[in-house]
């Protein structure tokens, strides 16, 4: 039979380990709120595992319910890491209340009336319930889909609950033979070194939930422009592709929507280059205001921005292009002071047949229809014709009769 003291030194080599590799995590990613409770939970387990052991040197069983508390304990401040990584709150009364109840019934069974399968049940109900109460949260359906490292930590948080359910039954019927604070029959100790090596798969299921957020994170910067927190050009044309290429299966029509800020070197060199960095994130406000649900916008360098507006005809574009348009004016009438007038023009153009899987033609045509806008006068907006140009048009945009401009 194995003893207690060979599992309570298992769980503090495990547990002290896993306390470094958090302890590491939360130091080098800050920003995961999860980190510090998981990091907490692996050294408090090992401390109350070596407080266990003591139980050679002081009363038999007071080490024995001091470190059950504190395993129950460490199992609360794990659900309540998993509660930080959705962005939930946590109830440190609760995790209190839990921890003291079990340290009641357990102490109950033990001083006033000696019932081994009545602790190991509360035991086990103290384990399973914190868990069960968070399998919503890992096995829930994020971005349409359930993240890999969530289910695994869900599939265990399973299996561990089960296991604390055989446990209490077998104690309960004595299946497997008597069991006591110094040893357990071979049943019982096969169940808890199940749950001690299912307590490390479940602390490196958080592990690669970390990973995965933060390869996540990693992602979406390289997607995302820094300065207005919208889409950059490398997921506008991604998404352009895609696009493209749906369009030409299911002959759907897209529009795109491309704009420049009027004379935004000169406020630059008038205002200095914060000023002109406030100017971009206000154009950008505004018009995610006017976009729709589904609506895609970007900047795609310096004072240039592009809106990919799928499912939608010319028409409605051009609509939206006036509401872009409208919003500036309206903003710019009521600048006083120091405040910079923002001012753009615009230039669509509709996917056709013609430009198929191609979107550097479709993007060529938006920006023929930009470069007339600016040379009616800019502050306005204009679209190309059916017909997409060429890549490298042999006509100068004023010769182009297919451009129809506000």
């Amino acid at each position: 039979m194995l003893s207690v003291p060979t599992l309570w030194v298992v769980f503090i080599v495990n547990f002290l380990a896993l306390g470094l590799v958090w302890t590491y995590v939360m130091r080098s990613y800050p920003t995961l709120a999860a980190a510090p409770y998981w990091a907490a939970a692996s050294f408090v387990a090992a401390f109350f595992a070596a407080i266990s052991i003591l139980r050679g040197y002081v009363d038999l069983e007071l080490p024995l319910v001091i470190g059950g508390g504190g395993v129950i304990f460490t199992i609360c401040l794990c659900t309540m890491g998993i509660r930080r990584f959705y962005e939930r709150p946590v109830s440190w009364q609760t995790t209190f209340i839990t921890v003291g109840m079990t340290v009641a019934g357990v102490s109950f069974f033990q001083y006033v009336r000696d019932d081994m399968p009545m602790r190991i049940f509360i035991y086990s109900a103290a384990q399973a319930t914190p868990i069960a109460m968070t399998l919503k949260l890992v096995l829930s359906r994020g971005e349409d889909h359930i993240s890999s490292a969530a289910r695994l930590a869900g599939i265990v948080g399973v299996l561990i609950i089960c296991i604390t359910m055989i446990r209490s039954v077998c104690a309960v019927f004595e299946i497997g033979g008597g069991i006591s604070f110094v040893n357990f029959n071979g049943l019982q100790a096969a169940l808890t070194l199940a749950l001690v090596f299912l307590s490390m798969v479940w602390n490196f299921a958080f592990l690669l939930m970390a990973i995965e957020r933060l390869r996540n994170e990693v992602v979406d910067l390289a997607l995302v422009d820094d300065l207005t927190g919208v889409a950059n050009r490398r997921q506008l044309l991604g998404r352009l592709e895609e696009r493209c290429a749906m369009s030409q299966r299911s002959g759907e029509s897209f529009v795109i929507l491309v704009a420049d800020l009027d004379g935004f070197k000169q406020i630059n060199d008038t205002h200095g280059h914060a000023a002109g960095d406030a100017c971009l994130r206000h154009f950008t406000l505004m018009t995610q205001m006017q976009l729709r649900p589904g609506d895609l916008l970007a900047r795609t360098g310096g004072d240039e921005f592009c809106v990919l507006l799928p499912s939608t005809t010319l028409g409605e574009g051009v609509e939206i292009a006036r509401r872009v348009l409208n919003t500036c004016r309206e903003d710019a009438a009521g600048c006083t002071g120091a405040d910079i007038p923002i001012a753009a023009s615009i230039g669509l153009a509709q996917w056709t047949r013609e430009i198929g899987a191609c979107s550097e033609r479709l993007l060529a045509a938006a920006d023929r229809a930009l470069y007339a806008a600016k040379n009616e006068g800019k502050n306005r907006f204009a679209f190309c014709g059916d017909i997409a140009p060429p890549l490298a048009p042999e006509l100068p945009p004023q010769q182009i009769p297919s451009n129809q401009k506000a």
